[in-house]
C-alpha cells in the first residue's frame, strides 16, 4: 500500500482496437542504415512478396554520388556479375553496384501479443501484427558472379573444335526405369529439406508498389491504423476485467513452454502421467517398463483405481505371460515403422516377437540361436526381443525376467482362460508362418518347481504327502475296485470263448501211442504256440488246446497272405499297424485274440514265401528298429516277380539308388528297354507302401 502511494496515477488513456488492417499489417525490422542508402529514393525502389510463405525482397538504392561510396569496388563487383554485356537480364544495368537486396525471415514464430500503437489526443489506439519480418542483406549476387566465372573457364578448357561437337553427337545415352513409389517412401520425400525448398521456390512472386512516407496514399492508408468508432460495440474486447485484458494483450508464450527442459526419454513423470486417461496411462507405463506384474501396475496407477478397469485396459496393451503382463509387439512397432538394425518392416517383427513371447508361455528358458534359426532375423532385433522380457544367464541361455506370478493366476481365472485363448490363435499364426516342427512345439521338461522355487523342509514334505495320500485314497480305492471287475470280467470271458476246456482222461494203450507230430512241426520251438517271454492272454490251465492252436494259425497266416498280395514290400512297424486295424474289425472272442507275439507274426511272414530285404540303413537314421525291418514277398505269380527281385538286390545293397541306376539295372537283368513311365510303375507297384 506504501508503495502505491508513492506511486499516485496521474492521467488515463483510453484504448481502442482498430480493425481495418487485420491481418494486413506487417512489421519491417531493417538493420542499421549505411549513411550512403537513402529509404526515400522510391525512383530506385521494388518490392515483392510471397504471400503463403510470408517473404519479402526489397531492392533499395544505394547513392553512388556519395564520398563515402568507392565506385572502384561498385564496378568490379557489376562486371564479375554480369560480365562485359549488358541486357534486360542484367542485374547492374548501369554498370555499377547502384542497389542493394534484403531478404526477409520471422522474426517470430507467434506475433499475436504484438500490436502497432498511434497516440493522438489522449487515446490510444491498438493494431495487431500479423507478422514481423527481419530485413537483411542478400549476397545471391556473389552466386551469380561464381556461376559466371566457372561458365568461362569451362569454356576456355573444352574449345569449340569440331571434332568435341562430333563426339557430343554421339553420345551415350543410358535409359532407366524407375521404380513404383511406396507410400513410406512418398512420406520421406514429402518431408525432405530438398522438396520443401522446391516447393517454395515454386511459389510466385507478387510485385509491390512502393510509396513514399509523405505520399497522399500513405497518409490515407495510415488513419486505418485509428479505430473508425469509439462506441462500444467496436471494442467489446476490451470490456473486460483488469485480469482477462492482459491475458489477451499478452497470452502465455507458446516458445517459453517449449524453451523448458525436457526430460530424457526413459524418464516419466508420474504427475504428467496422471492426468492422462486410464488407458492412456496404461499404455505409457506399458511401453516404458515392458513387461510388468498386476500388482505392481496397480501401484503406479495410484489409490482409488478400479481393478476391473485396469484388467479390461491392460489387455488391448499387453499380454499375460506366466502370470505377468509383456506389452504387444504392435505396441512397441507400430505400423510403417522399420527396425533400427536391420531396417525390416514392424510386421516382420511383431512376428519375431510373439514368437519369443510365445515360447516364454511354455518355458522359463529361450535359446537365442533358436529363436534366430526360427524367425530368420537379425541378432541385434532378436536381442532387443529377448532384453525386453528376460535376462541372460551364462551356459543357459535366457531366462524370463519375473517370477510366476500364482495370486494373479489364482485370482483371476476367466482372465487367463481368455488369454489362453489368444495364445492358441497366436501359436496357429505362428506355425503356419514358421513352418514350426514338433520340437518347437513341444516344451521342455523341466521339474514341477522350477517355475517358482520354493525352499520346503522335511517335515513339511512328511505332512504334504500324508495331505496328498488322504485326498487321493478314496479315488485310489474306486480305481482298484475297478480294474479287479475288469480282471473277473476277463477272466469268464475267456473261459467261454476256449471249448473243451476239461482234459479227457483215457487210458492210453501200449500199442498205440499218441501221435504229437503234427503239432511238434507247428511248435518250432513255441510253447503251446507262443513265444516264451509272451503270455497267452486267454490261458486255460496255463495251455491252450491244440485245435485253438490250429485256428489261431490258419487265421494269422490268412491275414499275412492277403495282405502281402495287395502290398508286396512292409516294413514290420507297418505289418503291427495292418495287423491292429484288422483286429479291430474282427468279432469279440475271435482266435486271433488269444495273444499274437511279434516273433510269431515274423516267423508266419517267412513260412509265406517272403524274404527278409536287409537294407543297409546309415547309422544315423531316427527310424525305430521295427521300422528298420523290411520284409517282402519274393514271387507272387504276377508279371512284375522278376522285376521286383531285381529291385529287392538292388535296395539290399543301398538304400538310396538313383532313378537311372535303376532303369539301367531292371534293363541288364530283365532283357527290356523300359522307359521312365515304366519304370514308375514298377516302383509304384511294387513299392507303393514303402517308398
Amino acid at each position: 500500500m506504501a508503495n502505491e502511494e508513492d506511486d499516485p496515477i496521474i492521467q488515463e488513456i483510453d484504448v481502442y482496437l482498430a480493425r481495418s488492417l487485420l491481418e494486413k499489417l506487417y512489421l519491417f525490422q531493417y538493420p542499421i542504415r549505411p549513411a550512403s542508402m537513402t529509404y526515400d529514393d522510391v525512383t530506385h525502389l521494388s518490392a515483392k512478396i510471397k504471400p503463403k510463405q510470408q517473404k519479402v525482397e526489397l531492392e533499395m538504392a544505394i547513392d553512388t554520388l556519395n564520398p563515402n561510396y568507392c565506385r572502384s569496388k561498385g564496378e568490379q563487383i557489376a562486371l564479375n556479375v554480369d560480365g562485359t554485356c549488358t541486357d534486360e537480364t542484367s542485374t547492374y544495368s548501369s554498370k555499377l553496384m547502384d542497389k542493394q537486396t534484403f531478404c526477409s525471415s520471422q522474426a517470430a514464430s507467434n506475433v499475436s501479443r504484438y500490436a502497432a500503437a498511434v497516440y493522438k489526443k489522449g487515446e490510444l489506439h491498438l493494431t495487431p501484427l500479423h507478422g514481423i519480418l527481419q530485413l537483411r542483406p542478400s549476397f545471391t549476387y556473389l552466386d551469380k558472379a561464381d556461376a559466371k566465372h566457372r561458365e568461362r573457364e569451362a569454356a576456355n578448357e573444352g574449345g569449340d573444335s569440331s571434332q568435341d561437337e562430333a563426339e557430343d553427337d554421339v553420345k551415350q545415352i543410358t535409359v532407366r526405369f524407375s521404380r513404383p513409389e511406396t507410400e513410406q517412401a512418398r512420406q520421406r520425400r514429402l518431408q525432405s529439406y530438398e522438396f520443401l525448398q522446391k516447393r517454395q521456390a515454386e511459389e510466385h512472386w507478387v510485385h509491390l508498389h512502393y510509396y513514399g512516407l509523405k505520399d497522399s496514399r500513405s497518409e490515407h492508408e495510415r488513419q486505418y491504423l485509428f479505430s473508425q468508432g469509439h462506441g462500444l460495440a467496436e471494442n467489446t474486447e476490451l470490456i473486460k476485467s483488469p485480469s482477462e485484458y492482459l491475458m489477451m494483450l499478452m497470452p502465455p508464450s507458446v516458445e517459453e513452454e517449449n524453451d523448458k527442459p525436457m526430460a530424457p526419454s526413459n524418464v516419466l513423470s508420474m504427475t504428467q502421467l496422471r492426468t492422462l486417461p486410464l488407458a492412456d496411462q496404461i499404455k505409457i507405463l506399458m511401453k516404458n517398463v515392458k513387461v510388468m506384474p498386476f500388482a505392481n501396475l496397480m501401484s503406479l496407477l495410484g489409490s482409488g483405481t478400479d481393478p476391473t478397469a485396469v484388467l479390461r485396459c491392460v489387455q488391448q496393451v499387453a499380454l499375460l505371460v506366466q502370470g505377468n503382463w509383456v506389452v504387444k509387439s504392435d505396441v512397441l512397432y507400430p505400423k510403417d515403422t522399420s527396425s533400427p538394425h536391420s531396417g525390416v518392416p514392424a510386421e516382420v517383427l511383431c512376428r519375431g516377437r510373439d514368437f519369443v513371447m510365445w515360447k516364454f508361455t511354455q518355458d522359463r528358458w529361450v535359446v537365442r540361436k533358436e529363436v534366430a534359426a526360427v524367425t530368420k532375423l537379425c541378432p541385434e532385433d532378436v536381442k532387443d526381443f529377448l532384453e525386453h522380457m528376460s535376462v541372460a544367464r551364462i551356459n543357459k541361455g535366457w531366462e524370463f525376467m519375473l517370477p510366476y506370478d500364482e495370486d494373479f493366476v489364482k485370482k483371476h481365472p476367466d482372465i487367463v482362460q481368455r488369454q489362453q485363448m489368444l495364445w492358441m490363435g497366436i501359436q496357429a499364426k505362428l506355425e503356419k508362418v514358421y513352418n514350426l516342427l514338433k520340437e518347437h512345439l513341444t516344451p521342455k521338461k523341466q521339474e514341477a518347481q522350477s517355475a517358482h522355487p520354493l525352499l520346503v523342509t522335511g517335515e513339511q514334505r512328511v505332512n504334504m504327502a500324508k495331505a496328498k495320500v488322504k485326498q487321493n485314497y478314496g479315488q485310489l480305492e474306486k480305481e482298484f475296485q475297478k480294474q479287479k471287475a475288469e480282471m473277473k470280467s476277463n477272466d469268464t470271458s475267456a473261459k467261454m470263448d476256449v471249448p473243451n476246456i476239461h482234459i479227457k482222461e483215457e487210458p492210453v494203450s501200449e500199442e498205440e501211442p499218441m501221435d504229437t507230430s503234427a503239432h511238434e512241426g507247428l511248435n518250432n520251438g513255441l510253447v503251446n504256440g507262443l513265444h516264451p517271454a509272451q503270455g497267452s492272454m486267454d490261458p486255460v490251465n496255463g495251455h491252450l488246446p491244440g485245435a485253438c492252436i490250429d485256428r489261431v494259425a490258419q487265421e494269422l497266416k490268412a491275414f499275412v497272405s492277403s495282405t502281402f498280395k495287395k502290398q508286396f514290400v512292409l516294413t514290420l512297424s507297418e505289418l503291427k499297424r495292418l495287423f491292429n486295424l484288422h483286429l479291430a474289425s474282427l468279432p469279440p472272442g475271435h482266435t486271433l485274440f488269444s495273444g499274437i507275439s511279434d516273433k510269431m507274426l515274423q516267423d508266419m511272414v517267412l513260412d509265406t514265401g517272403c524274404k527278409q530285404i536287409l537294407v543297409p540303413f546309415p547309422p544315423q537314421t531316427a527310424a525305430s528298429p521295427d521300422e528298420l525291418k523290411v520284409y517282402a514277398l519274393w514271387e507272387a505269380g504276377d508279371t512284375y516277380d522278376q522285376h521286383r527281385q531285381v529291385l529287392l538286390e538292388i535296395f539290399s545293397k543301398n538304400y538310396r539308388v538313383r532313378r537311372n541306376v535303376i532303369q539301367n539295372q531292371l534293363s541288364q537283368e530283365c532283357g527290356e528297354d523300359l522307359n521312365k513311365q515304366e519304370v514308375d510303375r514298377v516302383l509304384k507297384v511294387s513299392f507303393c507302401s514303402l517308398w
